[in-house]
């Protein structure tokens, strides 16, 4: 369906109050070139840091757009990264209600002689599930891991099915695991974008949960461990993720932070040290916070036009986005922002609520951001026969002088 222009005229005029206008329009295009300078100069973003590390990402959590990367599609072994994939799962079936976080969960043999990092649960013993995914998340503990996915799956290795599957899900077309730990074995792989998905989704999905890695000790059999991201004890903003190491992987952390309203996620793999894996992610999440912004665009639910309905019971239609809108954008960037709304030129009754009828696109330097339909807010009912009737025969005078 056609939609809403503007006329645009192209006849030659030549006459010396035309040209004296065209001097008069070149001097204002001149200052606005200069203007537009001056603000491109407000918004100069420089590089980004260049981190020691086999790959990293950084991503606004809730609009998705990468801000850094680099090797961030390149396979390499994620550790303990692994756990945050147990602890979504572990997630799911607590808001599903499958099981109930003081629930209790018999320990194997094989959680228990699980080495690596532990939470040191015993054999035989009886441990309630918030106890096992505090242990998982803060303390890094293998036999935790293993206890959870026994519990929630049956083996071990059923569970490893499911995160596979659920991964598959999520998008995450570079990840393949082998185990519910991140403990070394061959295919057992993932990437830096892959891993920025899945603490996404984390976040968003289940925030509550996630308030777990923001926990900075947990004690167990009176052991008391602190938790494995150092950044947690030097930002304040930084409330989670997840560290991981071994050999061959590295060290590993997937961090995140909010202030002023935006939450960045950075994923770095492969450092050479617990100091470094820290250090590296505070550049990347220091970069994003201070060069960029996430507006707020639109509201969701929000009245942003209204038009004109043909043949219905109501003679207008309130028009809106579905969502809130947000835009990740250099910081300094918002008045530069250029909006546009295509609307439907005729749009007739009956409608749905949610029904398209155009969209909107935001440009900014000429590079389009966003493009979302535009959707009826309410229901519109066909209005009856004689009042159809006559809009049916206004109408096409409208099109035929339109």
């Amino acid at each position: 369906m056609p939609k809403s222009t503007s006329p645009v005229t192209n006849a030659p005029d030549h006459s010396p109050r035309r040209l004296a206008s065209l001097n008069k329009l070149f001097s204002l295009s001149l200052w606005l070139l200069f203007a537009a300078a001056v603000d491109a100069r407000q918004t100069i973003i420089p590089a980004a840091p260049q981190l020691a590390a086999s790959g990293y990402l950084l991503v606004d959590a809730d609009t998705g757009k990468v801000l850094v990367e680099h090797n961030a599609d390149q396979q390499l072994e994620p550790a303990s990264l692994t756990k945050l994939m147990t602890s979504y799962l572990a997630a799911v079936e607590l808001h599903s209600g499958s099981i109930r976080a003081d629930e209790l969960v018999r320990i194997s043999v094989k959680a228990w002689k699980m080495g690596g990092s532990k939470m040191f649960v015993r054999e035989g013993t009886e441990v309630k599930v918030s106890d096992l995914l505090r242990g998982m998340i803060i303390q890094s503990g293998n036999d935790a891991s293993v206890a959870l996915a026994e519990h929630i799956s049956g083996s071990e290795e059923a569970f490893v099915d499911v995160m596979n599957q659920q991964a598959a899900l999520l998008g995450m077309s570079n990840t393949h695991f082998e185990n519910a730990t991140g403990w070394p074995a061959e295919g057992h792989l993932t990437t830096a974008r892959d891993m920025s998905l899945l603490a996404r989704a984390l976040i968003n999905d289940f925030p509550e949960h996630y308030k777990i890695y923001s926990e900075k000790y947990f004690e167990y059999n009176n052991i008391n461990q602190p938790n494995r991201n150092k950044l947690l004890f030097r930002d304040s903003s930084v409330d989670g993720i997840k560290t991981g190491h071994t050999k061959a992987a590295g060290y590993c952390l997937v961090s995140s932070a909010r202030k002023n309203g935006m939450r960045l996620v950075s994923v770095v793999m492969g450092t050479r040290s617990e100091s470094a894996r820290a250090a590296e992610s505070q550049k990347l999440l220091a970069y994003g916070f201070r060069y960029y912004q996430t507006h707020k665009l639109y509201g969701g639910g929000d009245v942003l036009n209204r038009s004109r309905v043909w043949s219905g019971a109501s003679e207008e239609v309130a028009l809106g986005v579905s969502d809130d809108i947000y835009l990740t954008i250099p910081r300094g960037a918002q008045d530069n922002l250029q909006a546009e709304m295509h609307i439907d030129e005729v749009i007739k009754a009956p409608l749905k609520q949610g029904q398209e009828l155009g969209n909107i696109t935001v440009h900014l330097d000429g590079e389009l951001l966003l493009d979302v339909p535009l959707i009826a807010q309410q229901v519109v009912e066909k209005a009856g026969f004689f009042a159809s009737l006559w809009d049916s025969i206004r109408l096409f005078f409208y099109k035929l002088f339109n």
